[in-house]
């Protein structure tokens, strides 16, 4: 593709010194051809809203309801009106600390899409399921209940190594590059098209190694998660995201 993208998911974390450190810190006028994003935790979301550098907003989690007496859920279109352009669907933190179902994910990202939101699905296998080498079934699983009564519309993909998620341990290149090109032929069976869809890798995505995964063929971009804390280091990687364009 001739874009890349680059989202940060700040989780849990966050203050009103945080955001004005990571909007001084923030350099990313040199990279034309990367769209870039940042999902801080709902309060922030109005601070953030000036961030320099075209950098946009994500959610990083969406209700599947439009309205209600839903305590604590904030609705897709809410996180439209505060200027969202992303949202975050599918997380493994969500889907293991809040045992989200693959039902409720799929109705997460219906009301993303409604809501005129393009949905960042996350898909992932843990380390056990790795270990019985039943990484293929688990990521077809997860696209084929997400995915199976979707219509054409704007998709972000993330595989995200569960085993990878803030652990220090990152997929090597290869091993991301061979399940984002299973995912492609997922999405082929599934939307009868794979290569218009971006696909990102996250899971402990830091400046040291995004270079070599961004060289990786199938790899469209990263969901970086503790890295991207810090307006310096996320800087790094969304340069590093321009330069494989570059190359």
């Amino acid at each position: 593709m001739s874009k890349r993208y680059v989202i940060g998911n700040w989780k849990m974390h966050g203050s009103h010194a945080m955001v004005d450190a990571f909007s001084r810190q923030l350099d990313i006028a040199s990279a034309t051809n990367v769209v870039v994003a940042v999902a801080p935790p709902f309060p922030y979301l109005g601070a953030c809203s000036a961030l320099p550098g075209d950098c946009a907003l994500a959610g990083q989690d969406c209700s599947a309801h439009d309205s209600g007496a839903h305590t604590g859920e904030v609705s897709a279109h809410m996180l439209a009106e505060w200027g969202c352009q992303w949202v975050i669907v599918g997380h493994s933190e969500r889907r293991t600390d809040l045992a989200e179902s693959d039902e409720l994910v799929a109705a997460k990202l219906n009301a993303a899409i409604a809501a005129g939101l393009t949905p960042v699905l996350c898909v992932g296998e843990s380390q056990a399921e790795r270990s019985a080498g039943r990484e293929e079934h688990v990521i077809r699983a997860q696209l084929q209940a997400a995915l199976g009564d979707l219509q054409r519309a704007p998709l972000l993909i993330a595989y995200e190594p569960i085993w990878a998620i803030g652990t220090g341990v990152t997929a090597s290149p290869e091993q991301a590059d061979s399940m984002h090109a299973i995912i492609r032929r997922e999405l082929v069976d599934l939307l009868g098209e794979g290569d218009s869809v971006p696909l990102l890798y996250g899971g402990s995505v830091k400046a040291e190694n995004a270079g070599a995964l961004f060289k990786c063929p199938q790899i469209d971009g990263a969901l970086v998660g503790g890295a991207s804390l810090d307006g310096v280091s996320f800087s790094k990687i969304v340069q590093a995201a321009q330069a494989s364009l570059e190359q």
